[in-house]
């Protein structure tokens, strides 16, 4: 190849783009709103700043201060991203907002609204980024709040315009379809259009435990429902954590990935992206559904009918059959008399209540993420992303377990006593004494014995610590920003773009702000209490300097080494997730956000998980709204968080 043409290609085709060239990020949702007038904006921006200074001069640290935050993070969001669709009414929802967060912090002291029935905005802290969240609740008139009432939980549809400030005021002003007059119902922002999945399913979960500490809850009797984008929610919430529920129900949405996105065969994407559906396709969890009332709605006239095809299939596969209504000449809603059968079969379930003492159970999963179900507990996998099953059957004071991928358990089938046995896969196991949290077993050579005190102290795979990068985002995390700077050029205008990148991200589709700590900062307590989220390499961040010679992958200022293949430092970025070697109950994840990007927020059934446990990134692909650069290689770790051969 000639001179001239070396030259020419290095013009056409840089090796690496400056930061400051990288093209924009564009994102798809929320939607990008009309301009304010400057006066409106000026008017509203004031408004904020003062109610921000007000709140942290006088909430701070207070349990129901989020309760006035909320509508003060509402608006600074719809002013920062844009998010006015309709002049005339988004300006009245904004003073709204302003007046509501006022008369709160006026009335502070006394807290009415603790105490108000009928429609009632709430909010609580989120323990992933401190942010405070909303939630939305119908508190019927004449429910008694001194007496445990049943709750139901549901999870609104795809609303690509219907951010804090938009779902706040629309749970002011309706009730929504469900609305039972023996009940509460609360209403799960879910951080608002991210499929109910990986912080927006935690914000499932965290508000049903914010509303029980708030209001008397019986906890036998949780209702989950939800509808299009909440269908969907509630098929994988309600399989990941089916034992908090008496009934769940799903009306229209997505079950899976493959084949609601009708992909053909050669448009396929990698195998790791495919292998890590299994996050939230929910028939590799289907099991879990048998053990209560479960249904599905579908208008006959619905092209999203096709989640209930495939549950139905998938149900068959297992000797089950779906319950499933259809509402006649109906398209994307419920049909009123769908919904009243709907609901009364709900209302059978809650007088019933949850039935977690039944003697028959089948567990199924993935991964450690989702480990339980109800008197079951998997605490140890052969190999993660595969089907894992514990099948369980309870006689008296005796269990009978058969598994499938499993190598550590726990059983607390509340009738076990001294000399109850256990059998597991054939093998049976004598209790000389009932642990009264509940007896582990462990398989070791195939045979199954009694845990031994201080038998599981060595590195791997556990529930909640099991991976992939994502898995960081659904607990405690701070970020830390490097105060040096990397020797390699090309490596510093990455870190430096993404991580600034992550911010914007973050606010914009998860609704809060980072938690975030320059490495120089980071405090011990800071270790034991947060997950780290580190930028940069070990010539630029201190905190990744203390642990690059612990980690499994080799990282210096020449060269990143995996598995016997070598990469340029300078041309290629490392991502991973790891057990933190200065506290290895914690993560630590290097330089990555989320992994699904915003090109995956065109449709909610695409928001999974893009890389593994560890990704090496090549720094000749720019950053893109769909990938952080080209992939040159992602994988998993080893149950014990090696390096597969």
């Amino acid at each position: 190849m000639s001179c001239r043409w070396l030259a020419l290609a290095a013009l056409l085709f840089p090796l690496v783009v400056s930061a400051e060239d990288y093209a924009p990020i564009t994102w798809v949702v929320p939607d990008k709103g009309v301009a304010l007038s400057d006066q409106d904006q000026q008017r509203l921006t004031s408004g904020v700043k003062e109610l921000q200074a007000l709140v942290k001069q006088h909430l701070a640290g207070k349990p129901l201060a989020p309760d006035v935050e909320i509508y003060v993070k509402a608006l600074d969001f719809a002013l920062r991203f844009g998010e006015f669709y309709d002049l005339k009414k988004d300006l009245s929802k904004a003073d709204w907002a302003l007046q509501q967060a006022k008369e709160r912090l006026e009335k502070f002291d006394t807290n009415p609204w603790t105490q108000q029935t009928g429609l009632v905005v709430r909010g609580y802290r989120s323990q992933i980024d401190g942010s405070a969240q909303p939630y939305g609740m119908v508190i019927p008139e004449k429910i008694d709040l001194a007496k445990p009432a049943p709750l139901y939980v549901w999870l609104h549809g795809r609303g690509s315009k219907e951010t804090d400030l938009h779902f706040m005021h629309k749970r002011a002003t309706s009730v929504g379809e469900v609305h039972p007059d023996d009940s509460l119902v609360v209403h799960a922002f879910g951080r608002q259009c991210i499929g109910f999945k990986g912080p927006g399913e935690q914000d499932v979960v965290d508000v049903i435990a914010e509303v029980q500490r708030q209001y008397r809850i019986d906890s036998e009797r949780i209702v989950l429902m939800g509808f299009s984008m909440g269908g969907g929610g509630a098929r994988s919430v309600g399989c990941h954590y089916t034992d908090l529920f008496c009934a769940i129900h799903a009306g229209a949405g997505y079950s899976e990935t493959a084949l609601f996105m009708q992909y053909k065969p050669e448009a396929l994407p990698s195998k790791m992206e495919q292998t890590l559906w299994r996050v939230n396709d929910v028939p590799y969890y289907v099991r879990n559904l048998f053990c209560l009332p479960y249904s599905e709605y579908s208008g006959d006239q619905d092209k999203q009918t096709q989640a209930s095809v495939v549950m139905k299939a998938v149900f068959a596969e297992h000797g089950k059959k779906l319950q499933h209504f259809v509402g006649p000449m109906t398209a994307h809603k419920y049909h009123p008399d769908s919904l009243k059968e709907v609901l009364a079969l709900v209302k059978e379930a809650v007088v019933a209540g949850r039935p977690k003492h039944q003697p028959t159970l089948s567990f199924q999963t993935q991964n450690l993420r989702y480990n339980r179900l109800f008197w079951l507990e998997a605490l140890g996998l052969d190999q993660h992303w595969i089907d894992s099953r514990i099948d369980a059957k309870a006689d008296g004071a005796n269990v009978a377990l058969t598994t499938l991928n499993i190598n550590r358990l726990r059983v607390s089938w509340p009738q076990l006593k001294n000399g109850s046995v256990i059998t597991v896969d054939g093998t049976a196991v004598k209790l000389l004494k009932v642990n009264v949290a509940g007896t582990e077993l462990v398989k070791s050579t195939g045979i199954w014995s009694v845990a031994q005190s201080g038998d599981d102290t060595g590195l791997r795979k556990r529930p909640g610590q099991q991976g992939p990068i994502d898995d960081i985002y659904n607990v405690p995390f701070l970020v830390v920003e490097p105060t040096g700077t990397s020797p390699n050029a090309a490596f510093q205008r990455w870190s430096t773009f993404e991580a600034k990148h992550f911010h914007e991200r973050w606010a914009s589709a998860m609704r809060g702000d980072l938690r975030v700590k320059k490495d120089t900062e980071v405090t011990d307590d800071d270790m034991k209490r947060f997950h780290l989220v580190l930028w940069g390499d070990a010539a630029s961040n201190t905190v990744i300097a203390k642990i690059a010679k612990q980690l499994p992958i080799s990282w210096d200022a020449t060269a990143i080494s995996i598995g016997g293949k070598t990469y340029s430092a300078n041309e290629h970025a490392l991502a991973m997730i790891y057990p933190n070697p200065l506290n290895p109950t914690n993560y630590v994840v290097l330089n990555s956000a989320l992994t699904w990007r915003e090109y995956n927020d065109r449709n909610n059934s695409l928001q999974n998980p893009k890389l593994g446990d560890w990704a090496i990134i090549g720094l000749d692909q720019p950053p893109t709204n769909d990938v952080p650069g080209r992939v040159v290689a992602t994988d998993f770790f080893d149950e014990h968080w090696a390096v597969k051969p």
